[in-house]
């Protein structure tokens, strides 16, 4: 059993990274020749999922020519939120509308995505499936190149916690359906506030990876990531 749907979060305005996305949406900045879009697309493909989701806001007609201009063999749709920007958590309710009770993948492409991230999508599609439950890939913080990065969770026997000393991060990728999402309505709300109710009652999972963590938050950062010999 595999899944096969997805959904990328590019939606967002990418105003610390300005002023490289004044005029080019934070998705499509390359790494290696790669956009970062194009890097989350490529995953899932990879992955086997046949049927991706991609919400837009900022600068979307730049999101839509990429997608077909590219080709993929995938089935790629756009989830327009030119009206109004609906935060992670409304993005992905009106997004996945059409994945009926399959589960699905979310992913936001402001992290460098590697081939190397295909054994754990495996990992974290086997918890999924065992618990039925929400499940959320994490990283060390030790594992990012920005030192700043504060931990967000801790994890013991695959389930998630929060406490004062938090050590994982979240890398941007999760497993979900939307049955958890089941008495919200589409407008402005963050995924945040739908993880700390499945933490208060031990629903949500995860699996920690064992990748070096490459994300994109700054130019600083950004440069910093172009220096580097990252493999694809």
């Amino acid at each position: 059993m595999s899944i096969k749907h997805g959904m990328i979060l590019a939606a967002g305005l990418g105003r610390r990274m300005q002023p490289l996305t004044l005029k080019t949406p934070k998705p499509l900045l390359a790494i290696n020749n790669l956009t970062l879009l194009e890097r989350a697309i490529n995953l899932l493909i990879s992955h086997g999922v046949q049927e991706i989701i991609i919400n837009v806001h900022y600068l979307p007609d730049q999101i839509q020519s990429f997608i077909n201009k590219k080709r993929f063999q995938v089935e790629i749709t756009i989830s327009n939120e030119e009206g109004l920007l609906l935060d992670t958590g409304g993005g992905v309710l009106k997004g996945t509308r059409n994945f009926g009770d399959n589960p699905f993948f979310v992913i936001n492409p402001d992290t460098v995505w590697r081939k190397d991230y295909l054994e754990e999508l495996k990992n974290l599609e086997e918890i999924y499936f065992k618990n039925n439950k929400s499940t959320l890939l994490l990283v060390n913080k030790k594992l990012s190149i920005d030192s700043s990065f504060k931990g967000d969770f801790n994890l013991n026997n695959e389930k998630i916690s929060k406490d004062d000393e938090n050590q994982l991060i979240f890398t941007g990728l999760q497993i979900t359906n939307r049955s958890v999402l089941k008495k919200k309505k589409i407008e402005v709300f963050s995924m945040n506030k739908v993880w700390n109710k499945l933490i208060k009652d031990k629903n949500l999972l995860g699996l920690e990876s064992s990748q070096k963590f490459y994300h994109l938050n700054t130019v600083d950062m950004y440069r910093k990531i172009q220096s580097l010999n990252i493999i694809d």
